[in-house]
C-alpha cells in the first residue's frame, strides 16, 4: 500500500484512507438511486441502469486511484444525467428517433473519445485556465439551480402551470410532504456534520414513505405512475442487474444516426463535452484546494492523469449504458475525513461493486425520496455565487449571470453555458477589451454561434 499510494508522503494511514473512502461512498451513494430514477424516463430498464451506474463508477474510480493517486471518486454526473434524459432524448424523440437513448449513449461514447484525445494535447487544461473565474462559478451555480428544478419537479413540489409556467404542487400529497421533510432532515444532518447526510436523508424519507404506504396514506396506483416503495425480493437473483445490463444496454449504440444527421450529432456531442468539461475540472480544482494539493502557480499536479481517468470512465459508462461519468464534488467529504490518496478512491470503488448485491433496495427508492438529495446537492453548488464578483468587469458579471439564469429557465445546461460565453465575448469586444479574449474562448464562441445556427434552422 505504501509503495502503491505513497501514504507516508501524503501524511496518512491505511485506516484513515479506508474511513475516507467509506465516507465518500456514503456521501455519493445516492447516485445509485437517483440515476435509475432519472434515466429510466428515457425507456431504459432501471436494473440495467443501476448496474451500469455502479460498475462504471467503480471502474472509473479505480483508474483515478491507480493512475492519478487522487482521493477522488467518479460516477454518472448529476446535471449531465438530467441533460441526457430531459433534453437530448426528448429532442431526438420529437424528430421521430426510436430508442433515442441509444443515440445519446453514442454521443457520450464520442465525447469520451474526444476527451481522451484532448487530454493528450492539454486542451482541457488550457480552456479551464483561460475561462474567467466568474463564468466558471456561474456555470457551477447554474447547474445547481437546474438540478434543484429537476428534484422539485420529480417530487411534484413544483408542477407545470399554463398560466405561469410553473406553480406549487399539491402540498397535501404524501410525496410532496415527505420530500419537504426529507430536505429539512438532510439540512439538519449536514449542519451537525453527520457523515453520509445526503444518503441518510434519502433513506429516512424512503422509510417514511414505506410507513405511509403500509398505513394507507400513500396509495399505489401503477396506472398513474405511482409505484410501491417497498422493496420486492421476489425472484431475487444476485446477478440480475448485471445480466440486464449485458442484454439491454451494453454497447447498444446507434451509429446509423451519425451518417443521417451529422450536424445534429456534433451539436449533441459538443454540449455533453462542454458541460462535462466544467463539471470535472471544477470538481478537481475544488478537491485540490480542500487537500492543499495546488502548487505555487495554482496548478494541480497530475491533472492530466485525473482528466484521463474521467475520459476513460465516460467511454466505459457509455458502453455499459449510463450517462457521462464525472468526478464528484462529494469526494471532499472523504477528504475532510482524512483521505489523501488513491486508496480512498479504491475503497469507494469496491463499495460501489458491493452495492450490486442490494439492487432491489435501491430500485424501490421513489423520486420523492431522491428529491432531497437533488435539492441539497443543488444548494451546495449554488454556494459558488458567494464567490462571484458583480461589481467589476461587466463582461464577467453578465456572462456569469447569464450562465446562472439560463440553465433553469431554458431547461438546458448547455444553453446556459452558451449564453454565458457568447455574452462574455461580445461585451469584451464592446468594452474595448478584445485583448482579454484568449484564442480558446474565440473557438468556444464560434462553436456556440454554430449551435445557435442549428437552433434557428431547427436541426436540434
Amino acid at each position: 500500500m505504501e509503495k502503491l499510494f505513497k501514504l507516508k508522503q501524503n501524511g496518512t494511514t491505511v485506516k484513515t484512507e479506508l474511513i475516507g473512502g467509506l465516507t465518500t461512498f456514503l456521501a455519493m451513494a445516492y447516485i445509485l438511486a437517483v440515476n435509475p430514477s432519472i434515466l429510466s424516463s428515457t425507456g431504459m430498464p432501471s436494473e440495467a441502469i443501476f448496474a451500469a451506474t455502479a460498475v462504471s463508477a467503480a471502474f472509473a474510480t479505480m483508474i483515478m486511484a491507480f493512475f492519478a493517486n487522487y482521493p477522488v471518486a467518479l460516477a454518472s454526473g448529476m446535471g449531465l444525467n438530467a441533460y441526457f434524459a430531459y433534453t437530448v432524448v426528448p429532442q431526438l424523440a420529437e424528430h421521430g428517433i426510436t430508442e433515442p437513448w441509444r443515440v445519446a449513449l453514442t454521443a457520450i461514447l464520442a465525447e469520451g473519445i474526444v476527451f481522451i484525445l484532448l487530454s493528450f494535447v492539454k486542451f482541457r487544461e488550457t480552456l479551464v485556465n483561460k475561462v474567467p473565474q466568474n463564468l466558471k462559478l456561474g456555470i457551477s451555480a447554474g447547474i445547481g439551480l437546474f438540478i434543484v428544478l429537476v428534484g422539485l419537479h420529480g417530487a411534484k413540489i413544483v408542477v407545470s402551470d399554463p398560466s405561469n409556467l410553473v406553480g406549487l404542487g399539491d402540498i397535501s400529497s404524501p410525496g410532496v410532504v415527505l420530500s419537504l421533510v426529507g430536505i429539512l432532515i438532510t439540512a439538519a444532518l449536514w449542519h451537525y456534520k453527520v457523515k453520509g447526510a445526503i444518503l441518510i436523508g434519502i433513506t429516512m424519507t424512503w422509510v417514511f414513505g414505506m410507513i405511509a404506504e403500509l398505513t394507507g396514506w400513500y396509495q399505489v396506483d401503477i396506472a398513474n405512475g405511482v409505484y410501491s416503495v417497498i422493496p420486492n425480493f421476489d425472484g431475487y437473483s444476485l446477478f440480475a442487474p448485471v445480466q440486464s445490463m449485458a442484454t439491454e444496454t451494453f454497447c447498444k449504440f446507434d451509429f446509423g444516426y451519425i451518417g443521417l444527421n451529422p450536424l445534429n450529432f456534433i451539436v449533441i456531442v459538443f454540449a455533453f463535452l462542454f458541460v462535462d468539461l466544467f463539471d470535472t475540472v471544477g470538481t478537481l480544482i475544488g478537491v485540490a484546494q480542500e487537500c492543499n494539493m495546488l502548487n505555487e502557480k495554482g496548478e494541480l499536479p497530475r491533472v492530466g492523469r485525473a482528466l484521463m481517468a474521467d475520459a476513460i470512465g465516460t467511454v466505459a459508462g457509455a458502453a455499459l449504458g449510463t450517462s457521462t461519468v464525472s468526478s464528484y464534488v462529494e469526494s471532499t467529504t472523504g477528504i475532510a475525513a482524512g483521505g489523501r490518496t488513491g486508496l480512498t478512491a479504491l475503497t469507494t470503488a469496491l463499495l460501489f461493486l458491493f452495492s450490486l448485491t442490494l439492487y432491489p433496495i435501491f430500485l424501490a427508492i421513489p423520486s420523492f425520496a431522491t428529491a432531497p438529495a437533488l435539492v441539497f446537492v443543488g444548494l451546495l453548488m449554488m454556494k459558488n455565487i458567494t464567490k462571484m464578483k458583480f461589481d467589476g468587469d461587466i463582461a464577467d458579471s453578465v456572462g456569469g449571470f447569464f450562465a446562472i439564469i439560463m440553465m433553469p429557465f431554458s431547461n438546458s445546461i448547455a444553453t446556459g453555458i452558451m449564453f454565458g460565453i457568447i455574452s462574455w465575448v461580445i461585451l469584451k469586444v464592446f468594452t474595448g477589451k478584445i485583448r482579454d479574449i484568449h484564442p480558446i474562448m474565440w473557438i468556444s464562441f464560434v462553436l456556440f454561434v454554430i449551435r445557435i445556427f442549428t437552433i434557428l434552422i431547427g436541426a436540434a
